[in-house]
């Protein structure tokens, strides 16, 4: 079996980080990896670098055209039964077999004008699922979206949620500080503009921060920072820019709350990473996150602006509240494991060797 690893990146994103946890436990596959570097105690076919989104636009479509005409020869040379992609991405009417990951459909739900990502989806990844021996998806949400979206069958798809680092998410049993938390980009879909508003109107909001805690985008941030300061609130949001993995728990422990009120997530690793950490989560009702939260969580409509408020104000005033999520997150973090997802999708993959 064949592991399409081309896409790794030297900056961990969330497919990056999925598929370095999945490998510890795909090792009864005994699988040959497709990456540029060298993952000691497997083995290894050497590819180009230059296929990842370090490269940008360019990586992407050279990863494609690499996907399409050099991987079908890689599977053949190998004389391989199966690919694994863990991401959606496959060679077309070719002889391979493949099963692949599909993480989410947010560029067909919120489609940006201009953006390649919309044809993306729209055309190359439908045929993808289409072609594909099995879809693995992180949530039931977005094997609903596969569904609706693709006409594709639900028996062909299997949800396996995703998990975090158990020795990294924790409880440090921190003094709380006096800010509320958000992780994440800065995209629309991500619901920035609502929760600045609900952190606004927050009864002696003077008291209090907002740390938006990801990279900035001069396509979005302006917008939020014009609106900060059109709300009297400067002083009080920290744009903090791209955090360092080693630094996340750290200020996830000493948050009052995370407030992740995204319109649509495939899975959501910071809700799952604040619970680990027993720090409080306000997060929405809508998509995979409720799948995550489970009952440990504040559940809100996300666009509904006084009711962000609501949540953050009962998080600031009830002490019982919030160790009560406390303690309920971390137990509901203990149900999600690297260990279990990828033996879940080893066991998936199995089927089809």
């Amino acid at each position: 079996m064949l592991i399409n690893l081309s896409f790794l990146s030297t900056k961990p994103t969330g497919i990056t980080t999925y598929a370095l946890n999945l490998l510890a436990n795909l090792g009864s596959l005994k699988p040959t990896l497709l990456i540029s570097q060298i993952i000691p105690k497997y083995d290894c076919y050497s590819i180009s670098p230059n296929l990842t989104p370090d490269q940008g636009t360019k990586g992407h479509s050279d990863r494609l055209l690499w996907t399409q005409f050099k991987l079908p020869r890689i599977y053949k040379k190998l004389r391989s039964q199966l690919l694994f992609s863990p991401l959606p991405e496959a060679p077309l009417y070719t002889n391979c077999r493949f099963v692949v990951m599909s993480h989410d459909l947010i560029p067909l739900r919120f489609p940006k004008r201009f953006s390649p990502l919309t044809p993306y989806h729209r055309y190359y990844i439908p045929q993808v699922l289409r072609q594909a021996q099995h879809i693995i998806c992180n949530s039931q949400a977005t094997a609903n979206d596969i569904i609706n979206f693709y006409q594709i069958p639900a028996s062909k798809i299997t949800p396996i949620p995703l998990a975090h680092d158990r020795t990294h998410f924790q409880f440090f049993n921190l003094p709380t500080h006096n800010y509320f938390l958000y992780i994440g980009r800065h995209d629309p879909y991500k619901n920035l503009q609502r929760l600045i508003a609900a952190f606004a109107a927050l009864p002696n909001n003077s008291d209090y921060e907002l740390w938006l805690a990801g990279p900035t985008d001069s396509r979005y941030t302006p917008v939020l920072q014009a609106q900060i300061e059109e709300l009297g609130i400067t002083n009080q949001v920290k744009f903090l820019n791209y955090v360092p993995y080693s630094e996340l728990p750290t200020i996830i422990n000493q948050a009052i709350a995370l407030v992740f009120p995204s319109l649509w997530e495939g899975f959501g690793f910071p809700v799952l990473e604040a619970m680990a950490c027993g720090t409080p989560v306000i997060t929405s009702n809508l998509s995979s996150l409720p799948e995550v939260a489970g009952d440990a969580t504040m559940l809100i409509n996300p666009y509904n602006t006084a009711e962000i408020t609501a949540a953050m104000q009962m998080m600031v005033t009830d002490l019982e509240l919030r160790s009560h999520l406390s303690n309920q997150g971390i137990k509901r973090a203990n149900q999600f494991s690297w260990q279990k997802t990828g033996l879940t999708t080893a066991e998936v993959l199995s089927r089809y060797l």
